[in-house]
């Protein structure tokens, strides 16, 4: 038994290599095909990657809103006024159905600050907000808590900084419960944490809103109010939003219609938005790696079905010594699944080391993010190719096993 298994491989083996020409294209036709499907699904998934981390850094059932200037004439009030949030509106907010989460952010002048520890000194971004606020950036905590409406109630004088800051200024020793120098105020650290957005938002410092309003001139102004709306959908979060704009614009005596007072930035609205225009092109390149299998499916089809007429002469000796229909058709099929599963393979692996090499050198871009594939869907598609590689061979292998030996033998 293994002698005639043995016998079988080296046959398949001598017959390819005999055919080199007609094995190659073949095996081209089979490795290109599964190589684009691996290219494609890699880039894909690439895409959307960078999409997720996109809204990774920000709740995405958050408004956000901005303050600017009047662009419409409003109960007597002259156009381009400027307008400023406070703490009054962010008291409004907190009154609003449908909305959850609630933060303001003041920032200091200029925003960043001088921040002294120890010997060690540079400038960091440091702003001022409430307990919310963790929810609406994502924020883990590392170390310690966040701040806390005990924090707003007493004006306290703590910080909350992120893993960059920790880095620099400390090296190693715990921050928690030190005290650092911010534009020559003390404040304590109370806590740390980390932002999947990065670096640039590992550099930030927390205080409570309150204290910075008083320690840096800030009234009771507030610089961005923002806002998450739970489970809400896009048609109920714009709802939402429009009453949070009319009874802003009360407090400030603007038009509620007048979108260049307050901009919007709705999450929701946008994360759908970016969500289907992804799916079109996830859709698009679906249909570009399936073109391509079937190129290649038609490929192997033209090839074995040539294959088995250039062996019409072979088919017909093999009947005339005593083969059976059914081991002739056996043997093409045998040839066509390991030739098309080879070269699968081989495919398959030189794609996913093209998107290793890609990966590796664009590092965290944000275009093309860590593309992968999903080793089930390339694995289905070569199976694909496979078997339909077989069954083009299988049709004229089974016509042709039919022939009479003579006709075969006589066959030009």
């Amino acid at each position: 038994m293994f002698s005639r298994s043995l016998d079988r491989w080296q046959e398949i083996y001598d017959v390819l290599r005999k055919n080199k020409l007609r094995t190659s294209l073949t095996a081209l036709s089979v490795a290109w095909g599964i190589f684009m499907l691996v290219i494609l699904l890699g880039a894909g998934r690439g895409l959307e990657n960078s999409v997720v981390h996109d809204f990774k850094d920000d709740a995405v059932n958050s408004i956000w809103l901005w303050a600017g200037e009047t662009s419409i004439p409003y109960k007597g009030h002259a156009v381009g006024r400027d307008i400023r949030f406070d703490n009054h509106d962010y008291e409004l907010l907190r009154t609003v159905g449908g909305v959850d989460k609630v933060t303001g952010r003041f920032y200091l002048p200029g925003r960043a600050a001088v921040v002294t520890y120890g010997d060690k000194h540079t400038s960091y971004e440091v702003r001022a907000v409430h307990p919310d606020h963790r929810y609406l950036e994502n924020t883990t905590m590392t170390a310690g808590r966040f701040i806390n409406q005990l924090d707003l109630d007493g004006r306290r004088k703590v910080c909350v900084i992120g893993t960059a800051v920790i880095d620099f200024l400390f090296e190693g020793e715990p921050p928690i419960g030190k005290a650092i120098e911010i534009n020559g105020l003390i404040f304590k650290v109370v806590g740390t944490f980390h932002d999947d957005g990065g670096d640039d938002e590992n550099r930030k410092i927390y205080l409570p809103i309150t204290t910075a309003q008083i320690a840096f001139s800030g009234h009771d102004r507030i610089n961005r109010l923002m806002f998450t709306v739970g489970n809400a959908d896009v048609p109920t979060s714009q709802a939402i939003a429009a009453v949070v704009t009319e009874r802003i614009a009360g407090n400030h005596d603007f038009s509620p219609d007048d979108d260049k007072a307050i901009r919007v930035r709705n999450n929701v609205e946008n994360y759908q938005r970016v969500t289907q225009i992804f799916a079109m092109i996830s859709a698009f390149i679906w249909i570009i790696g399936a073109g391509t299998v079937v190129a290649g499916i038609v490929g192997v089809s033209n090839i074995m079905m040539i294959s088995v007429k250039e062996r019409t002469r072979e088919i017909g000796l093999r009947k005339a010594i005593g083969a059976t229909p059914w081991s002739i058709i056996g043997t093409i099929l045998r040839e066509a699944v390991v030739l098309t599963s080879v070269a699968g393979y081989m495919g398959m692996v030189a794609g996913i080391g093209f998107l290793e090499l890609v990966s590796r050198a664009m590092g965290d871009n944000d275009y093309l993010r860590d593309p992968q594939v999903d080793l089930t869907v390339v694995l289905t598609a070569m199976g694909l190719l496979v078997f339909f590689g077989a069954l083009a061979g299988f049709f004229p292998a089974r016509r042709a096993a039919k022939v009479n030996p003579i006709v075969a033998l006589r066959d030009e």
